[in-house]
């Protein structure tokens, strides 16, 4: 993992460290982690070399400040609004829709999608931390949700595999978006069609649950 002091960046509350933030964030998914400078950053952002020691504590620390901010950003602009006492089917509809919603947003930066695929590809330590703060998390919320939809019998490995079939159904519709754009010419789907395929997915992925919950959890370990 990245140092303590890169792992408790705060957040950004002056013009220069914005300004740092969005400038790290073009030239790091532009050159990646590993070959982007200290030195660019701040030419672009108009700030003192000195700044990103004071802000971040280095290099690394504003390279996780620049991931965290993605995630961080797209969930508060697009929280799953459930409460508790919600039914689980209306838990996992909220969930999609709220993740439909981020793979979505057009209003986005278009670094965001950008470092987060270069990140994938070419992992630094910040990925362990990415896992641990953000990824787990979101996958263990989804997974609570798909847990209470199964058989109370059904495995982890069960829950697991469903749980990894609905996020993949949501997130194609991004990842597969140039693949899509030639298979379908005539069919773009876009921020338009959230109503539609959240329904679409969430009625899917209950038929297919409801199956594994008759099955007793279908899977075995």
């Amino acid at each position: 993992m990245f140092n303590e002091q890169s792992a408790t960046v705060s957040e950004p509350n002056s013009g220069t460290e914005k300004r740092l933030l969005e400038a790290a964030g073009e030239i790091f998914a532009e050159y990646g982690y590993r070959a982007a400078t200290v030195r660019q950053i701040c030419e672009k952002a108009g700030a003192n070399i000195a700044a990103v020691n004071y802000h971040f504590g280095d290099k690394e620390g504003l390279y996780m400040a620049v991931l965290r901010s993605v995630p961080d950003a797209h969930a508060e602009k697009y929280p799953a609004d459930y409460g508790p006492g919600t039914a689980p089917e209306q838990k996992l509809s909220a969930y999609i829709q709220s993740l439909l919603h981020r793979v979505f947003d057009e209003g986005r930066p278009g670094w965001h999608t950008k470092i987060m695929a270069r990140e994938m590809i070419e992992p630094t330590r910040a990925l362990d931390t990415l896992v641990e703060e953000i990824a787990r998390p979101f996958h263990q919320e989804l997974a609570s949700i798909t847990r209470e939809l199964l058989d109370s019998a059904a495995t982890e490995e069960a829950v697991r595999l469903c749980t990894l079939s609905i996020l993949s159904q949501c997130v194609y519709y991004h990842h597969a978006r140039s693949v899509l754009s030639r298979l379908y010419p005539k069919r773009k789907y876009g921020p338009n069609d959230i109503p539609r395929l959240a329904e679409h997915i969430t009625a899917f992925s209950l038929a297919a649950l409801k199956e594994f919950a008759q099955q007793n959890g279908g899977i075995s370990e």
